[in-house]
């Protein structure tokens, strides 16, 4: 497999420094500033091909396991909002469980998704929370994104993401979460941190895999 073309920046930061980290059917590259781990660009699936492994996912929106699992964003993250937060989830496939579960609480939450809900107007408004569970990952150019998701929120306004945090060469190795084809980026408790500080976010770890995230609001 031919290294990884020097031209090529981290897609979250755009450093241009980085190192081959592990290496299987695909490459992967880990950034030396914000400790991203990105796959090779020309390891990506086509668009087709990648709609065709999302629309193998079977989330049901009432199916009781998976609200359990949503949970686990979902809960922490009510508690820290005020009665009546309007949300946007971010990325929220063919089954919007976690937005049907933040409606039934009391909040108002509305979606977005490029391939499942795609209403780009949504994604010009401000919200008091946005979520994006398990969505992270698949994101090609992360940097934009990340920005994306920072000027959809209020100030003071709370910022919810679930994805697997990647660990060492080791753990990396043997990890299920980098055999999806549609995985892509894989982001550590490192690289949360290093994103809060450079943006003045407030940060929180929840459990193994879900991170809060405050922006501040206007001094």
């Amino acid at each position: 497999m031919p290294p990884l073309s020097l031209s090529v920046c981290c897609p979250l930061c755009a450093a241009p420094d980085h190192s081959l980290f592990y290496q299987d059917h695909r490459a992967y590259y880990q950034c030396a500033r914000c400790r991203l781990i990105f796959v090779d660009p020309a390891a990506r699936l086509t668009q087709n091909a990648e709609k065709a492994e999302y629309d193998l996912h079977q989330n049901d929106a009432q199916d009781a396991g998976y609200r359990r699992f949503l949970s686990r964003l979902a809960s922490p993250l009510m508690a820290r909002l005020g009665a009546g937060s309007k949300g946007l989830d971010f990325g929220c496939g063919p089954g919007p469980a976690l937005a049907a579960m933040f409606n039934e609480a009391g909040f108002t939450v509305t979606t977005y998704d490029p391939y499942y809900a795609d209403y780009p107007e949504r994604l010009q408004q401000q919200y008091d929370f946005v979520t994006c569970t398990e969505a992270i990952e698949h994101f090609y150019q992360p940097g934009r994104e990340w920005q994306r998701l920072l000027t959809m929120l209020k100030p003071g306004g709370w910022l919810g993401i679930m994805t697997k945090l990647a660990r060492d060469q080791a753990a990396f190795a043997t990890w299920h979460y980098k055999q999806d084809p549609t995985h892509v980026c894989f982001f550590s408790r490192d690289t949360f941190m290093w994103l809060a500080e450079r943006d003045g976010l407030g940060i929180e770890f929840i459990g193994a895999d879900v991170i809060l995230l405050h922006k501040p609001e206007l001094l």
